[in-house]
């Protein structure tokens, strides 16, 4: 099964009502509104989806949800992010089950393990399945590294290994992998701040965090660097920045969350131990999107530009 890793894909996340229980209409809001910008994908069950509190059930049901309501338009990934080999073959098998073209895989996590370990981990998820595998490298958060020695192996033995989240924060392991894998290895920026940089010197696509706040504004910077509009797509991208810094923190949940209130596709409903910004931190952070609000750009037509080309 194939997949086209490239373009913007949203680590979308979670809503949920004052209840604590799944807020689905305002997920399709924020779905809607991702797929009107003209997003290439849905990455379900990331840190921004807040996964780590989300039962079985509740995963799937997002997952079936997002399916039914994108209907084909872009494809549906998953994020397996589980601490046995066990659990995450589950995952990737429940995940076909319920309609995901693809899924993205963090290393096991709690344990540190060994790169064998981490190899091991990897081909054994991907023989499970033949859904296409997106590896997230983040060994800023993770502590784990996935080195190019290690996708070496992964790729030689396991043709749906396809794809890297890149969030090492070393841009330059975009060209090294570029140069040791070829197209081999689509190459999908990790890092809000590093995203326009990272698709300049060859990435394939972005997964980004405040494109659940700021859609369009993400989608055009990737449509007009594409179409060579780079002083344009540096612009918006400069404009950016100061929101781009929310998600680069350990609350950057909260911090979307809250700049998706003021964009109206989004609550700042969180699941506990996480909580609602309070206090100077709160101030700190609505100043930011208030001071972004107010600047705004007014966006170029960047839809269909490659027919323009």
């Amino acid at each position: 099964m194939n997949l086209e890793w490239k373009g913007v894909m949203p680590a979308v996340i979670t809503q949920f009502n004052e209840n604590d229980e799944l807020d689905l209409e305002l997920f399709k809001i924020n779905i809607k509104a991702q797929l009107d910008a003209g997003v290439h994908g849905i990455v379900l069950g990331g840190t921004l989806g807040e996964a780590s509190t989300l039962s079985t059930e509740e995963l799937r049901t997002l997952i079936r949800e997002t399916v039914s309501f994108v209907n084909g338009k872009v494809p549906v990934i998953m994020n397996i992010a589980e601490q046995t080999t066990k659990a995450a073959i589950i995952l990737a098998k429940t995940a076909v089950e319920d309609g995901a073209k693809g899924l993205m895989m963090l290393p096991p996590m709690r344990y540190k393990a060994s790169d064998e370990e981490v190899v091991e981990y990897f081909k054994a998820v991907a023989d499970s399945t033949l859904l296409p595998i997106m590896i997230y490298n983040n060994p800023v958060d993770y502590k784990i590294e996935v080195t190019l020695d290690m996708f070496e192996e992964l790729i030689q033995e396991c043709p749906n290994i396809q794809a890297v989240k890149e969030s090492t924060r070393d841009t330059t392991n975009i060209t090294r992998i570029k140069n040791r894998f070829g197209d081999r290895l689509a190459i999908l920026c990790g890092v809000d701040t590093l995203a326009l940089e990272s698709l300049l010197i060859g990435a394939d696509g972005w997964v980004a965090g405040l494109v659940d706040a700021f859609p369009q504004e993400t989608v055009a910077i990737y449509e007009l660097q594409k179409a060579g509009r780079i002083k344009e797509a540096l612009a918006i991208y400069r404009w950016f920045m100061p929101l781009l810094e929310l998600d680069i923190n350990t609350k950057l949940v909260q911090y979307i969350k809250l700049a998706s209130v003021y964009t109206n596709i989004g609550s700042e409903h969180v699941r506990a131990p996480r909580l609602i910004l309070s206090g100077q931190e709160r101030t700190e952070i609505i100043k930011i999107i208030e001071d972004a609000l107010a600047l705004r750009p007014i966006l170029p037509e960047y839809k269909n530009l490659g027919a323009l080309v």
